[in-house]
């Protein structure tokens, strides 16, 4: 039965009158008649008992009332969410983000975010760019920002926001201090600590090889802040994005000769209808200024932290 139907007849309970009720949903008496035998004949009995001056509910009408009071209450409750999330008042967004992406660019595009859309709860997970790419096409997140060297997968959009290079984080000490930028040569005989989630972690050594420096592997973790502790104690060097948040003690280099660039970039899943709530981040997320290497060009040449 239809939702009309099922208005006619509490319009009906309400009045005990099949014209008033009529009247209050702006029907014709036939027609909320015929609504009412149609409802009758899918139950398979009366709903109301119709005599002169007085109508009245059946035993089967008393039955079905309260039930088709609830039908009603959540249909409008529905609607009403509904609403509310097309208005962004009550929109949930899941955003997968790199794990390898320094979290201050990003807060800050994140707090102009929710200056601008109060009502839309905005849960990030972070993972390995192949995994991103996985919750992307099984529906598990909206929308991703992450990079990688490769092309992406083809039922994937990738956005690209901004550029990113590839610095030498050094302990304070460390010969590279001295230095303004390094070459990959320089990395000749380094004890290398290595970022285990760095989906550039592949080309930054062919680039090593390539350039004949060959580095001696000492530790891997999957843990950003004990690779950056450690080579803050001096037990090594790392390759590292330059907008990284990093721990004080460090010393960030330029790499050049041949320099290492990754772009991050906003993805999503080609053709893929967007709900309000992603429509809005991705307009927000392409509007937005984000930083260049330009913006920061003597960060590298600094002491993280100092």
């Amino acid at each position: 039965m239809e939702i009309h139907e099922i208005r006619y007849f509490l319009a009906v309970c309400q009045t005990l009158n099949f014209t008033k009720a009529a009247e209050n949903c702006n029907v014709s008496q036939p027609a909320l008649t015929r609504a009412i035998q149609k409802m009758e004949g899918e139950l398979g009995g009366l709903l109301f008992s119709r005599e002169r001056g007085n109508t009245h509910l059946t035993e089967l009408g008393r039955l079905m009332h309260p039930h088709f009071e609830e039908v009603l209450a959540r249909t409008a409750a529905a609607k009403d969410s509904a609403l509310r999330f097309l208005r962004l008042e009550s929109a949930h967004l899941r955003v997968g983000v790199m794990s390898t992406i320094g979290p201050m660019r990003f807060v800050g595009f994140l707090n102009r975010f929710r200056a601008d859309h109060g009502g839309v709860e905005l849960t990030l997970s972070e993972a390995v760019a192949s995994r991103l790419s996985a919750a992307l096409v099984a529906g598990e997140i909206d929308v991703a920002v992450m990079a990688q060297p490769d092309d992406f997968d083809e039922r994937l959009r990738a956005e690209p926001l901004y550029r990113e290079r590839f610095v030498v984080a050094c302990p304070i000490g460390h010969p590279f201090e001295r230095r303004n930028a390094i070459t990959m040569k320089d990395m000749d005989g380094q004890t290398y600590l290595q970022r285990a989630n760095c989906e550039f972690r592949d080309v930054l050594r062919e680039r090593c090889e390539s350039a004949g420096a060959y580095i001696n592997r000492s530790y891997r973790s999957e843990r950003e802040d004990w690779i950056q502790t450690m080579i803050a104690a001096g037990m090594g060097v790392c390759f590292i994005p330059e907008f990284s948040a990093t721990h004080p003690g460090l010393v960030l280099r330029r790499v050049e000769e041949p320099e290492v660039v990754r772009s991050i970039c906003l993805v999503t899943v080609a053709g893929r209808r967007w709900s309000p709530a992603v429509a809005s981040f991705v307009q927000a997320i392409r509007r937005y200024s984000w930083p260049t290497s330009d913006d920061i060009e003597d960060a590298p040449d600094a002491t993280a932290g100092g």
